[in-house]
This record gives structure tokens, sequence and C-alpha cells, in this order.
């Protein structure tokens, strides 16, 4: 596989004490997302601890980032924002970006990328055509003939490929469902 799966994703969550918010101050934290559930809130409860406001609880997620697409709530579950963050900095670009084309279903996209994904290419019709190529013998003379973009088409349009572009001429295959 290229380069192109290995970009760097951090993500990370910015959460706001409630408490201070209400009262005029803004007291938050960026925290790493990247790691378990249990130690985001242990970072939450020390950010809550070093509120200027005495006994604050209360927290919500205002900002966050690396998240590719996916679109993270002001009241997303730490276990949701562990899981997301974790299959983007496992995958790269194509987890952020298989998260973004599923709208954020994780199931999908690691159903994707373990059992229907089948590589890296040109372009659907390159990929297309190496199949082609690979599976069935086409005469010398016809070779000229073929329409591989039209085949690349009809094989997305029927569901049976779909493709994830992620840089000019790096096109992501996978088998439809």
């Amino acid at each position: 596989m290229g380069n192109s799966l290995r970009a760097t994703f951090k993500p990370r969550i910015y959460v706001a004490c409630l408490a201070a918010y209400n009262n005029g101050f803004l007291h938050g934290a960026w925290i790493d997302a990247a790691q378990e559930p249990w130690s985001i809130y242990d970072d939450v409860k020390a950010m809550l601890a070093a509120s200027p406001i005495a006994g604050a609880e209360e927290w919500a997620i205002h900002d966050y980032e690396d998240f590719g697409g996916v679109r993270i709530e002001e009241y997303t579950g730490f276990e949701r924002v562990s899981a997301l963050a974790g299959f983007i900095v496992e995958h790269g670009v194509i987890g952020a970006a298989l998260l973004d084309y599923y709208s954020g279903d994780l199931d999908e996209a690691k159903e994707a990328i373990t059992d229907r994904y089948m590589g890296e290419h040109a372009s659907l019709a390159d990929y297309v055509q190496e199949v082609t190529e690979e599976t069935t013998t086409i005469p010398q003379p016809l070779r000229f003939y073929i329409d591989w973009q039209g085949m690349a088409r009809d094989a997305e349009l029927n569901g049976e490929l779909f493709s994830i572009s992620t840089a000019h001429d790096v096109v992501h295959v996978f088998a439809g469902c």
C-alpha cells in the first residue's frame, strides 16, 4: 500500500468546564481522544479539579480536531470518541475517509477496511482493468476496444464496487455490500 494510508492523525477533543463557562470563565482542556475511555474521563476529572469554580462537575465537548469528516457532538460518549479516534489513528486518511463515507458508522467502516478492501489504485478503471486481465484472456486485437472507464462506472453503479479518493491518482477500491 502507498504512503497515502499513513498520514498522521492526532484526534483530540476540547472539553470545557460548564460551571466556569456559566460564570464567564473559559476553562477547559484539549484531550487526546486516541486513548481508553476511562483515561479520557480521568483527564476530564483533572480539568474539572483545576476549575476556577470550586466543586465543578459538569463538562461538555466544545471542539474537536483530526476526526476527518466525522462530527463529534457536545455530549458524545467517551467510548464512541475513543473508538472513532482509535480507528482514525490506526488507518489514517483512509480510515477518516471511510468514516466520512459511512456517515460516522464505525461498524460499517471497520467491515469495509477488514473484509472488502481491494487496494489502492490510480483509478477505479485501472482496478477493473487489472482484475479483468488477471482473470480473463483477452485477445490482443480486442484490447483497444474495451471501455475500462465504462466498466468501472457500471461496477460502481450496480453496487459491485465503490471507491474513495484520498489524493490525486489515489483511489481506494472496496467490494460493494
